[in-house]
């Protein structure tokens, strides 16, 4: 069967997954929610976050167990109805956020999950010989979703107290069902065994997995629970900045107009799309421990940034602080797939990734955590010193993720 060129492939889970990582954009989201219900705590917003983050994992996971008897295509399907049947009940929103926590926190959680683990399963199928770089291509999309779609929701949604805020969801809702139905038609994957060509008879050089595990298997690995208790603390850290991030930037740039508040947020959005690529080459050339400890480095740096610019009240430092807990928190997410890739193998991939991709059920309470601090200091501060502490116990972690020894190996060892 005749396919189309590997790169159109990874250009439509691009676009898929820039549609799915809207639920990123919650940060600005929230903002004309919150205007609009005064009366609503931090902690009571930040539960939606935390609602979509746990229905994503659920999402993703659903995708992963059924994978055998479910295709791709069906999910993009599906993902698209979720969405828009997501935005719609969620502008029926009234006194209480219940409606909001349905309709965005768990139909369009459910929607992103789907999505997500269709195209990274079906298009990372495509690329054997770069699985960290298309992962991060492909995560790139994901990432900068917050701050484009952000922008685009900041410009037709005043913060004024109205509620223009529910139109702007229900066409967000129609946009996306629309597109995910068009996209789903490309997902299709290559033939088992396939290797990229490159025009002549040679193959490109494909870089063997350590071992081809099942999910059973993969689990009584300890180098597997080391390497998810890390993404869960690292991911802590990113999405308290994310969910939190319009926030901190407004407690330091109290004068600075909302739009300016809006492009500085986006800016952890579109370094942490850019870190997604830049780690996923890191991890291609260099490998799993360079990747995790300079990872863990800059994120350290950006929120010692943003403590030094809450208590000297410099905006400038917040901006740098952003760039640079974007680009952290944008090496997690590639690094968790080209971790199940090259540790435990591609033929169980979809069910394998989506079983590391739940530390973010766990991860997605910081959010909720950080909201509470803030009604509890009234400060946004405590939110960075969350994110030294959880930085700080992923580095003692980080020592016991060791890549399995590859099969042959271990035959040689018991021989």
């Amino acid at each position: 069967m005749k396919h189309l060129n590997r790169w159109v492939y990874a250009i439509i889970g691009v676009i898929v997954l820039l549609l799915a990582g809207l639920v990123y954009a919650w940060s600005v989201m929230s903002r004309s929610i919150s205007a609009s219900r005064p009366d609503w705590t931090a902690s009571q917003l930040s539960l939606t976050f935390t609602l979509v983050m746990a229905f994503f994992c659920i999402g993703v996971l659903i995708a992963g167990i059924f994978s055998k008897q479910i295709t791709p295509r069906i999910y993009v399907l599906c993902s698209g109805i979720l969405f828009v049947i997501g935005f719609f009940v969620a502008s029926l929103t009234g006194d209480s956020p219940a409606l909001l926590y349905l309709g965005f926190g768990i139909l369009c959680g459910l929607g992103a999950g789907f999505a997500y683990n269709a195209a990274m399963s079906t298009m990372s199928a495509w690329f054997p010989d770069k699985q960290g770089l298309i992962s991060g291509i492909l995560l790139m999309g994901f990432g900068l979703s917050s701050f484009i779609i952000g922008n685009i929701f900041t410009a037709v949604t005043p913060i004024d107290g109205s509620e223009s805020w529910k139109t702007t969801f229900r066409i967000l809702g129609i946009i996306v069902v629309i597109i995910m139905v068009i996209c789903c038609f490309f997902f299709v994957k290559p033939e088992e065994g396939y290797h990229p060509g490159d025009g002549t008879v040679e193959k490109k050089a494909v870089r063997e997995p350590a071992t081809e595990l099942k999910i059973g298997q993969m689990v009584r690995r300890p180098a597997f629970w080391f390497y998810y208790l890390w993404a869960i603390f690292v991911s802590a850290a990113g999405l308290a900045l994310v969910s939190q991030g319009s926030g901190i930037a407004t407690e330091v740039g109290t004068t600075v107009a909302a739009g300016t508040i809006a492009v500085v947020v986006g800016l952890i959005s579109i370094f942490n799309g850019i870190g997604r690529v830049i780690f996923g080459a890191l991890f291609d050339r260099l490998g799993h421990r360079v990747t995790m400890l300079l990872d863990m480095a800059i994120f350290m740096l950006a929120a010692i940034i943003l403590i030094l610019a809450l208590r000297t009240g410099t905006f400038s430092l917040i901006v740098l602080g952003f760039i640079l807990g974007g680009l952290g928190y944008g090496g997690v997410t590639p690094t968790n797939s080209a971790i199940i890739s090259d540790f435990f193998g591609r033929k169980n991939y979809s069910i394998n990734f989506s079983l590391v991709t739940t530390n973010l059920l766990i991860a997605s309470f910081a959010s909720t955590i950080a909201g509470r601090l803030y009604d509890a200091t009234n400060s946004y501060m405590a939110t960075n010193y969350m994110m030294v502490i959880v930085i700080v116990v992923a580095f003692v972690v980080f020592f016991g993720v060791r890549r399995p020894k590859p099969e042959a190996e271990q035959a040689e060892e018991k021989e």
